[in-house]
């Protein structure tokens, strides 16, 4: 599936290549906008409906929970598919494992809106939807990485951490777009009607993504690096474990790196969406608007924030969000106590636009600390096991600390101790913006 007639020279700057780059990079962001779409349908269902129609424990706190770890469980299975793409991605090229994992997405998210509810065949419910769970973390664990690695090592090195955030609207963007299927459903059906049946359309309506995703995707060439390096050398057999013995305190350094960004994505656009009706009696309407509003203007900063970390280096602007983002997570969950619609989406614009000061040169930072011949499997792992520790566990890590201290500003201070950590780990990383991606 490696498209050898691909050159391989994206430093040209030809027309040729700058149409081929951009034609990749919105290849790339359709197809992640698609996964987070299902991904973050299916944390809007965990958090509204998943507990009484899967869970049904009698307590509303207790379903809720039990949403929230089948929530989890697709960041358990995500390593899964780090170990499963990175083989394909480095072995046989980054088109065929971006690919795939769009495929087997589509397949678990369409599933999942075609389960029967525990009311219907019982036990046997949960049991589906966690399956269905854990092939969509399988799915995930090849996706961020293959996106945005595809784009830069196509993309001139000046243009690189630029083009490659391109991706990265793709979670905001799937957010959007699933709060725009999720709130117009619920004004039409109403909530009873939504936790009936209504929380369906939204996971039937991925199909219809799904194949122009596919359609999309299977357009584009082949990494014009991963061809070069295919040439030279034969790669690692497992290029996962090659990557561990090989670069041991990146991975660890990369994963801290990127583990409180992580954090402050799920916390607002996942575990505040329940948080905020079900212990402040904010309605989900506010909740959901307060979300969208900061992922909109997250998404309109990722690209202006990607070209200043071409200019003046990577790690100072992700630096700053670091800071930026310890700093406001007090504020920013604080306001969740004071109950005003203004002040909780103001608060969730300013933390998701500091938020992506520290993501988005990581689409261009975390492939340029490992080679050619490691780089999916490098980006993957640092990636995906940030988004383990920082985001799958958050609402589960959430909900027990609220369940000792009952003020939103606990989850603030959780968030920006991860967001320290992930500082620390920057400061102790190289700057990587001249580094040649041709090693």
């Amino acid at each position: 599936m490696t498209n050898t007639n691909v050159s391989a020279n994206p430093e040209s700057g030809s027309t040729e290549t700058n149409r081929t780059t951009r034609k990749t990079a919105f290849a790339s962001m359709v197809g992640t906008t698609i996964e987070y779409y299902d991904f973050a349908v299916y944390g809007t269902a965990a958090a509204l409906v998943f507990g009484p129609a899967f869970f049904p424990t009698g307590s509303p706190a207790s379903s809720t929970l039990a949403s929230f770890l089948s929530f989890t469980a697709a960041f358990v299975a995500r390593p899964v598919g780090v170990v499963l793409f990175s083989t394909i991605g480095d072995r046989y090229g980054r088109k065929p494992g971006l690919f795939f994992s769009l495929l087997l997405m589509g397949f678990a998210t369409v599933g999942v809106g075609l389960l029967p509810t525990y009311e219907s065949v019982g036990v046997l419910a949960p049991v589906l939807l966690v399956v269905l769970r854990l092939v969509q973390g399988v799915s995930m664990g090849g996706e961020w990485g293959g996106a945005v690695l595809l784009v830069a090592e196509h993309a001139p090195p000046r243009r690189r951490a630029a083009l490659a955030a391109i991706p990265q609207i793709g979670p905001l963007a799937g957010f959007l777009l699933s709060s725009a299927v999720v709130l117009p459903t619920l004004g039409i059906v109403g909530a009873d009607g939504f936790r009936e049946y209504g929380w369906r359309v939204p996971f039937l309506l991925s199909l219809v993504l799904i194949v122009v995703g596919l359609w999309v995707r299977a357009t584009v060439h082949e990494s014009p690096r991963f061809v070069e390096k295919s040439s030279e050398q034969a790669p690692p057999r497992f290029p996962f474990w090659t990557l561990i013995r090989t670069y041991p305190a990146r991975v660890v350094l990369g994963i801290g790196a990127a583990t409180g960004g992580s954090a402050i994505y799920f916390m607002t656009i996942v575990y505040s969406l329940s948080y905020g009706p079900a212990a402040l009696g904010i309605s989900q309407t506010t909740m959901l608007i307060a979300a969208s509003a900061g992922a909109a203007a997250a998404a309109a900063i990722t690209i202006p924030a990607a070209r200043l970390a071409d200019r003046v280096g990577r790690r100072p602007v992700m630096i700053c969000g670091a800071v930026a983002t310890s700093v406001w997570s007090v504020p920013m969950f604080g306001a969740l106590s004071t109950r005003n619609e203004v002040l909780i989406t103001g608060a969730f614009v300013v933390g998701l636009c500091a938020f992506m000061l520290m993501f988005a040169p990581m689409a261009a930072y975390l492939p340029e600390l490992f080679p050619t011949r490691l780089r999916y499997s490098g980006a993957s792992t640092t990636f995906i096991f940030a988004n383990t520790l920082g985001g799958g566990s958050a609402p589960l890590v959430a909900s027990w600390l609220n369940s000792h201290w009952q003020t939103p500003v606990v989850l603030g201070v959780y968030t920006g101790i991860l967001c320290l950590i992930s500082l620390a780990c920057i400061l102790a990383l190289p700057e990587t913006r001249d580094v040649e991606f041709n090693a």
